[in-house]
């Protein structure tokens, strides 16, 4: 129990240095202020007076900006908070003391995914708080088309967050996996980024082959969809903000994010297992 605890210990030292490392990076601070800035552009378009539409637009513009720059963010960051503690000689110093590769490895993640939970909440802030400021707006020009009240459910706009950052820890382990094996943070970026691809748009190869007979291209098919996870399942902004009484079933929800556990899980312990053959 003692040497859970010291391990529980260990790891949470590890996550608090490597995030406050990421906070103080210029990268971070310049994505989340272009970030800002774009969801802030975004009203620029009430003056063609889209009507109610328009927050539609804004919500829309709003998710495609959280998943585009986060996955930036998700990807160069964990690719730089582990290079450095390479090229700098640290991870040497801290795997000579009773710390091993696995919880070095977990702390990383850990202390990336907590800058992504950051970076979430204050985009999805600025989000629900410019949708609430322009329904206010709208509603009190066009009141016959908010008969029922307010169109938006802001809690969706948190979940919506949310389910993004379970996919961003999603695409940190796999960041992770690749550096355990590459040697520079430019291949690192690059291959990550095509496995970004793959999860994203995997479910086109699917759709396209699940017509068809048994064979290799089928079974290639669902070896695709195992080995990389489904992006495409956290895409839900569609049934969430609009358009239905209700929002995700609650049990949904913790499909989806039980799903993305699973794969980050595994991408760690799959990077634990090249990063402890790899000589630092």
């Amino acid at each position: 129990m003692s040497s859970a605890v010291e391990s529980f210990n260990r790891i949470r030292l590890i996550a608090g240095n490597t995030f406050l490392e990421a906070v103080r990076q210029k990268f971070f601070n310049s994505l989340l202020l272009i970030s800002i800035a774009l969801l802030a552009s975004s009203t620029f378009f009430q003056q063609f007076d889209f009507g109610t539409s328009e927050l539609k637009f804004i919500t829309d513009f709003g998710f495609g900006a959280l998943f585009f720059f986060g996955s930036i963010l998700s990807i160069t960051a964990t690719t730089q908070l582990f290079f450095n503690e390479i090229e700098n000689r640290t991870a040497l110093t801290m795997l000579a003391k009773p710390i091993y590769k696995l919880e070095f490895l977990a702390g990383k993640f850990l202390g990336a995914h907590l800058l992504m939970l950051c970076f979430t909440v204050v985009i999805s802030v600025v989000l629900a708080g410019m949708l609430f400021w322009r329904e206010t707006e709208l509603m009190a020009h066009l009141g016959d088309e908010f008969t029922g009240g307010r169109l938006i459910r802001y809690g969706d706009v948190f979940l919506f967050g949310f389910l993004q950052w379970m996919k961003f820890g999603i695409l940190a382990a796999i960041t992770l996996f690749v550096a355990s094996f590459s040697n520079t943070n430019l291949y690192t970026i690059v291959v990550s980024f095509f496995m970004l691809i793959i999860c994203q748009l995997q479910y086109i190869a699917r759709d396209a082959y699940s017509s068809l007979e048994v064979g290799i291209g089928s079974w290639l098919v669902q070896v695709l969809g195992l080995v990389f996870p489904n992006f495409q399942l956290f895409n839900v902004g569609e049934q969430l903000v609009f358009g239905v009484e209700s929002g995700l079933p609650v049990v949904t929800t913790l499909q989806i994010t039980g799903y993305g556990l699973v794969y980050t899980v595994a991408f760690i312990l799959l990077a634990q297992l090249n990063f402890g053959r790899r000589e630092i």
